[in-house]
């Protein structure tokens, strides 16, 4: 911004004289040969760096024209600098500085006293000039920071009140849960009563009077049997699933080829039955929940037991491979071990498009005509999974067997990270 400065003097050649002298300097310049000419000027125009104003001048003098200056309050800022030709003596300079002057200016002028002078005040000025500048820079920034303030005061009470409602409906959820499991068990226990005479009752029709029936009525009872007993298996598997979902979080180290051979002892009736053959690879010792292996395995085991096809041997094989999953993503270890258990089978096997929908809770794949079953132990093995922050898939082919792969952790430091973040990786593994 160039320095702008009033001249004032009543005779034309002594304004140009001063302003021939600070020309060089590259100041802008406003001439004024008369007090009201000035006053006149300074209503419209305020920002001048310095005032150079004759003393001696008719009507109103110099000392007049200052101090009618200095009454308004926005001019009050602009130096004035009298230039006079005669000594007034002490009394007339006090007069002048009352009047509002800074400085004088002796006649005849020397052009480097007054170039040196109005340096002083110009420089001044723009020092003033930069000062303000900065202060209104300031205070536009202290309104930005007490918006910021007063806005990040409006989110921190929103999160709080948030927060608030967040705990409030989690203490709901938790209640809700609290009465929704006891109305499932209650439920389900006053369904198995009834349940229960239905069987006693239609078992006691058909043995006791089994010669008075007819064949209609036989097929009858024995689909009221049927029903019953598939009902009871679905009160089960509903009465099982909050237990295992819900279950104990203890982890320890667990051999899985003692969990295998009690199971399969277990089932050994079964097996007979269909006459299968089982192939048990040696399997690890691996960080897990010890009570949930059981029904994981003997829900797998069960239903390659159960979709066995007719004439055909049934076979299972049961053996395990150490995988190792890369990943990019900056959130989980590159590299991610797992224990991949594979339970093999030759039985109906099933339609790849099916391989997510079947750990859906009641997806079945067959009529409850041809086979036993709620649809729910495929879903509690995913269930079992997600607790162990593992995976589970399936292969399949229809009338060539199914593949069932447990994908589990190697290392216990992976149970404390969450199913999700392991979703991905499970993605990734089931592509070797």
């Amino acid at each position: 911004m160039i320095p702008k400065i009033l001249l004032v003097d009543d005779r034309e050649d002594n304004l140009l004289s001063i302003e021939s002298i600070l020309e060089p300097e590259g100041y802008r310049f406003v001439k004024a040969n008369s007090g009201r000419q000035v006053l006149k000027i300074l209503l419209a125009e305020t920002d001048f760096a310095l005032i150079l104003m004759d003393v001696k001048m008719p009507n109103l003098n110099g000392f007049e024209t200052a101090s009618l200056i200095y009454e308004r309050e926005k001019l009050r800022h602009i130096p004035i600098v009298f230039i006079t030709a005669n000594n007034f003596g002490e009394e007339n300079v006090f007069k002048g500085y009352r009047a509002g002057a800074v400085d004088y200016i002796y006649k005849p002028i020397k052009p480097e006293l007054l170039r040196a002078k109005v340096s002083v005040f110009i420089d001044l000025y723009q020092k003033n000039h930069r000062l303000l500048a900065q202060e209104q820079k300031l205070v536009a920034i202290n309104k930005s920071l007490e918006l910021e303030i007063r806005d990040r005061k409006a989110s921190e009470e929103r999160v709080m009140e948030l927060n608030r409602e967040l705990i409030e409906n989690i203490a709901r959820l938790e209640a809700a849960n609290k009465e929704l499991d006891l109305f499932t068990f209650m439920a389900s226990h006053d369904l198995q009563a009834p349940l229960r005479k239905i069987r006693m009752f239609s078992d006691r029709l058909l043995s006791e009077d089994s010669g008075t029936l007819d064949e209609q009525r036989k097929v009858y009872l024995e689909r009221i049997q049927q029903v019953c007993i598939r009902m009871q298996e679905l009160i089960t598997g509903i009465l099982e699933f909050p237990k295992i979902t819900g279950g104990s979080e203890y982890f320890e180290m667990v051999d899985l080829n003692e969990v295998l051979a009690d199971l399969l002892n277990e089932l050994h009736p079964f097996i007979a039955e269909k006459q299968a053959l089982i192939e048990v690879d040696p399997l690890p010792t691996l960080t897990l929940n010890r009570s949930l292996m059981r029904p994981l395995f003997s829900n797998l085991i069960g239903n390659a037991l159960k979709y066995t096809r007719e004439g055909v041997t049934p076979r299972i094989r049961i053996r395990c491979e150490h995988s190792d999953v890369t990943r990019d993503q900056a959130e989980v270890s590159p590299s991610l071990r797992f224990c991949r258990i594979f339970i093999e089978d030759n039985g109906l096997g099933f339609d790849q498009q099916y391989a997510e929908q079947i750990f859906h809770m009641f997806r079945r794949l067959h009529s409850h005509a041809q086979y036993e079953g709620a649809g729910i132990g495929l879903a509690l093995c995913k269930r079992i999974m997600d607790k162990h922050h593992g995976y589970i898939s399936a292969r399949g082919k229809v009338n060539e067997g199914a593949t069932f792969i447990l994908s589990l952790p190697l290392e216990p430091s992976r149970l404390a990270m969450g199913p999700g973040k392991e979703q991905k990786a499970g993605e990734d593994a089931r592509l070797n």
